[in-house]
């Protein structure tokens, strides 16, 4: 069946006034994003340390992403709720630009405790042998959407003939993508990109300016580039929450060396109290929670989000303790379907590690949240 024709609009031929607000946009957003792609500036450990002394561990370093599906540690530190939990416990930061840099740096010991999306922590627990990370809490569901060019004219969401752009080969919303494209009946392949549509390897930092430049026709990405793209004229074409029961599926995760976990629980279950306070306090005050981030996400990449960006991505990322375990298997299949996974779905058997998030969130008076199988199994007393 031959491709259907696409119409499109050189950005050269549009109109003054719209190349200027997008040349205004471009000096606002920066060629940097917002802190992905290469490491982020400001990504050096910046050590904090409350009051009291320090629980078992003398300094705890706790890595997460410069976005808004990682607005939890950014608020965190910035608003110091850590540093209160931790007690005489220093903090240290480290910012990265996407999962494998996160994982890399789990893996060599230098974080401890890390934010990161499920298909990084999927495959560096499965290629470890499970020896490589536990996933202790959720952090965010939703967030994600498949933009277009407003100038490509699309019937319904037939994307084929488009080049549509995924952060990183493998990742979670390139697994996404893919998986959907297969659920149209369209054939790519997983792991060239070519086919009925293209898909396109890009890091988040390249994706807005490749998009400006026409350089690709859209992406399938999370917040805020998709708010980004938007802005740089493009238009939501599908929000992969609809794709979901209920809209909810698991976007962000907290995972922690298994050894770091053993020897200091109490410094975890720390962590993760602070990210509850966090959590409660950005819902009932979103103004002052976004306002936070968007200091948090200058301090570490030298400019803001614009407000349009912002305010049109916070909606759409729910933040949540909970790793929506359901939704996780399900990525795994996925991802193992299209050859894509680093090992079997059958072997991520103790993946999930719950017991400190429940201890927590039983002291908050909170229900329990449910690992779908994925848990490990806690060793009889003898």
């Amino acid at each position: 069946m031959p491709l259907p024709e696409r119409r499109r609009t050189s950005r050269r031929s549009r109109r003054p006034l719209r190349a200027a607000l997008a040349l205004l946009l471009l000096l606002l957003m920066g060629v940097a994003g917002c802190g992905y792609g290469s490491r982020a500036p400001g990504a050096a450990a910046v050590p904090a340390v409350g009051t009291g002394p320090p629980l078992s561990a003398e300094s705890v370093s706790v890595g997460y992403f410069a976005g808004v599906t990682h607005a939890t540690p950014l608020a965190a530190v910035q608003e110091g709720y850590f540093t209160r939990e931790l007690g005489g416990t220093r903090l240290r930061t480290q910012v990265f630009n996407g999962g494998p840099s996160a994982l890399e740096a789990l893996n060599a010991g230098a974080v401890d405790i890390a934010w990161m999306g499920p298909s990084p922590a999927i495959n560096g627990f499965l290629r470890s042998g499970g020896r490589g990370l536990r996933i202790v809490s959720g952090a965010a569901s939703g967030g994600v959407a498949l933009v277009v060019d407003a100038d490509t004219e699309v019937r319904g969401t037939d994307v084929r003939g488009l080049r549509i752009a995924t952060p990183e080969a493998g990742g979670t919303q390139d697994v996404a993508l893919l998986h959907w494209i297969r659920q149209q009946g369209w054939q790519v392949d997983p792991r060239t990109g070519r086919g009925d549509v293209t898909v396109v390897r890009q890091s988040v930092k390249e994706i807005p300016t490749s998009f400006r430049r026409g350089a690709i026709d859209g992406a399938w990405v999370p917040e805020p580039v998709a708010a980004q793209l938007v802005a740089s004229g493009g238009r939501v074409l599908l929000d992969e929450a609809d794709l979901w029961d209920g809209g909810a599926f698991v976007t962000t995760l907290v995972v922690v060396d298994p050894s770091f976990l053993k020897d200091h629980p109490d410094v975890v279950e720390a962590v993760l109290r602070g990210a509850a306070r966090t959590n409660a306090w950005l819902q009932n005050r979103p103004a002052e929670g976004r306002a936070a981030v968007n200091r948090a996400i200058e301090t570490l990449t030298g400019r803001p989000l614009p407000d349009r960006v912002l305010d049109a991505a916070w909606p759409h990322v729910r933040l949540t303790a909970d790793p929506l375990a359901a939704t996780l298997a399900e990525e795994a299949e996925r991802a193992e379907r299209l050859g894509l996974l680093g090992g079997s779905r059958n072997a991520l058997d103790g993946i999930l590690d719950l017991r400190p998030l429940n201890r927590v969130l039983a002291q908050r008076g909170e229900e329990a949240v449910d690992d779908a199988g994925l848990g490990v199994v806690a060793t009889p007393t003898p």
